[in-house]
């Protein structure tokens, strides 16, 4: 890590920054001036970022799911910042356990909620002293299905979801330090998802056995095609991106903003269809009507 000498600009840590939205996320920060900090998953990764951004992005391996990782990169960090503390937290790393809650095994949904609502809280609480000392802001990437939930795509939004009411209890129990706490839920994005989740999807289509396929087969694959043509006519990687920026920089903080139309158009629904109606509308939306 540099010497807090050497970091004069404000300063951003961002998870899941080696690929995708987080990449994207990085880079423009880095290009406004930043010092930027971030996770990624491999060393390929972090050269491929550090090039990239002439330096500006350092990259740090880390598996959110391990406490003693994340302690260990947060500590680099703030000890980097020194007394400036840390300006912007963008909490963005996730994954994503697509299939029928019934045929999904228990670890798998285990596994989504230990990176996105475990790992991102231990990322938050590690964070706190030096969000304090900048009073800074906090970021929680969401998406739109944690408000209207679809089938085939519980443990994501369920995950989310537990993420956003965490994320209103910091914003009350922060509020007195001065750091303020934003949820951005996402829209279809083409940031490198689209093909891990066809990867995805495919492989539990593939492990299906044959009575789950006569049972699920028909409507998770009407899923599938349906959801990849959703992401591959996403916001793109640089507009998603600026989006969070400007969300990340915006006076005075907004509590929660989407991130796309869709997003827009879906958390206006949650706000005003009925349980029936939006019952209909996920439906609708993969394709189940």
């Amino acid at each position: 890590m540099p010497s807090p000498t050497a970091l004069s600009s404000r300063s951003v840590a961002i998870t899941g920054a080696g690929g995708g939205l987080g990449r994207e996320i990085a880079l423009g920060l880095a290009a406004k001036g930043y010092a930027v900090f971030g996770t990624g998953m491999s060393d390929a990764e972090v050269r491929e970022l550090k090039d990239a951004s002439a330096g500006r992005v350092r990259l740090t391996i880390c598996d959110m799911t391990q406490e003693a990782a994340v302690q260990s990169w947060v500590d680099g960090v703030s000890d980097a910042l020194g007394d400036a503390g840390l300006d912007i937290l963008i909490n963005n790393a996730g994954i994503l356990t697509p299939g029928p809650i019934e045929v999904l095994p228990l670890d798998a949904i285990r596994r989504e909620f230990d990176v996105n609502v475990f790992g991102a809280l231990s990322v938050i609480n590690a964070f706190l002293p030096a969000l304090r000392k900048a009073r800074g802001r906090i970021v929680q990437v969401s998406t739109w299905t944690a408000s209207v939930a679809l089938p085939f795509n519980g443990p994501s939004g369920a995950s989310k979801a537990a993420m956003e009411v965490f994320a209103a209890v910091y914003r009350a129990e922060l509020k007195s330090f001065g750091i303020d706490v934003v949820v951005a839920p996402a829209g279809n994005m083409k940031t490198g998802g689209p093909a891990k989740t066809a990867s995805a999807l495919a492989r539990v289509s593939n492990d299906m056995t044959v009575e789950q396929r006569a049972l699920y087969g028909p409507a998770f694959d009407t899923f599938a095609t349906t959801l990849n043509g959703m992401q591959s006519n996403g916001l793109d990687a640089v507009s998603a991106a600026k989006r969070v920026i400007d969300l990340a920089e915006q006076m005075p903080a907004p509590s929660r903003a989407a991130v796309g139309p869709d997003a827009e158009q879906m958390l206006k629904a949650a706000r005003e269809k009925s349980d029936a109606e939006l019952d209909a509308l996920r439906l609708r939306i993969v394709g189940l009507d």
